[in-house]
C-alpha cells in the first residue's frame, strides 16, 4: 500500500510539473507570434504607457482621456494624497485577498496563491496616481489616439463594479499614500491573470500585443520601451 501512495504521488507530482511546463511553454510560444497587424493611429494624440515590475502590468492612462476624466471615475478623497503634479493614473486588475494581503512578494504563501488561481475570490481595480518623475525604466510606450483611448477608458469602465449611483466603490487598503482599490467584476483564475486584462485592454484598442498574454512579458513584449535602459524608478503597480 506504501508503494502504491508513493507511486501516486510521484505520478500527481509529474502530472503537475508537465501541466506547468505546458502552461508555460504555451505562453512563452505565444509570445512569439506577431500581432495581428492594425493600422497605426493617424495621429498619436494620447500620451500613454504600461508600466510592469517584471511580474504584473497596468496601464498608465493621462488624469483625462478617452473621453474620460480619472479624478471623477476614482475621487481623489478616496486617496490618502493627490500630488498636485499628479499627471497619470495606473490602473491594474486582480484577485482580491491577493491584492490586499501581499503587499511585498515576501508574503505571498503557497495558500494565497492557489487561491487566486482558483477562479473562487473577488476582484479589484487598484488605482494610482503618478507623477511624470514616477515613470521609469520598466515603462513601454502606448501610442493612441483618441477612439482607441476611449476604448481602454471603456475596458475600465466595464471592470468596475459601481454602486447605484455608478460611481467607483472602494475598498479599505493601502500600499502607499497614492494608491486605492475599487471592487471590480470577473474572477482571477490561471487562464484569467491580471496580464490578461491588461493585454485584453490593449487587444481592444488596437493595440500591438501577444495573442494571450498571462505573464507581464507576453504584455510588453510588442511594445517599444518608454526611455532609456539607464534611467531607474519604475512605480511599484502590484497584483
Amino acid at each position: 500500500m506504501v508503494r502504491g501512495m508513493a507511486r501516486l504521488l510521484a505520478l500527481s507530482t509529474a502530472a503537475v510539473v508537465a501541466l506547468c511546463a505546458a502552461y508555460a511553454t504555451a505562453a512563452w510560444a505565444l509570445a512569439l507570434v506577431p500581432p495581428t497587424p492594425t493600422s497605426p493611429p493617424a495621429a498619436t494624440t494620447l500620451e500613454a504607457y504600461v508600466v510592469s515590475n517584471g511580474v504584473h502590468t497596468d496601464l498608465v492612462l493621462p488624469l483625462k482621456s478617452g473621453g474620460t476624466d480619472w479624478t471623477e471615475v476614482f475621487p481623489p478623497n478616496r486617496f490618502p494624497a493627490f500630488p498636485a503634479d499628479s499627471e497619470f493614473v495606473a490602473i491594474g486588475w486582480g484577485d482580491r485577498d491577493f491584492y490586499l494581503h501581499t503587499p511585498r512578494w515576501r508574503d505571498l504563501t503557497p495558500g494565497r496563491a492557489i487561491g487566486a488561481l482558483s477562479g473562487r475570490g473577488r476582484t479589484l481595480l487598484h488605482v494610482t496616481w503618478l507623477r511624470r518623475q514616477d515613470l521609469g525604466r520598466r515603462t513601454w510606450k502606448l501610442p493612441l489616439d483618441g477612439q482607441q483611448a476611449a476604448a481602454l477608458a471603456e475596458h475600465v469602465r466595464q471592470t468596475l463594479a459601481p454602486d447605484a449611483a455608478g460611481r467607483a466603490v472602494p475598498v479599505a487598503g493601502h500600499y502607499g499614500p497614492t494608491d486605492a482599490f475599487f471592487e471590480a467584476r470577473g474572477a482571477y483564475d490561471l487562464f484569467t491573470t491580471c496580464n490578461t486584462w491588461t493585454g485584453d485592454a490593449l487587444r481592444r484598442a488596437g493595440a500591438p500585443v501577444s495573442p494571450w498574454t498571462p505573464f507581464a512579458g507576453n504584455v510588453t513584449r510588442h511594445l517599444a520601451p518608454a526611455f532609456e535602459p539607464a534611467r531607474e524608478g519604475a512605480p511599484p503597480p502590484r497584483g
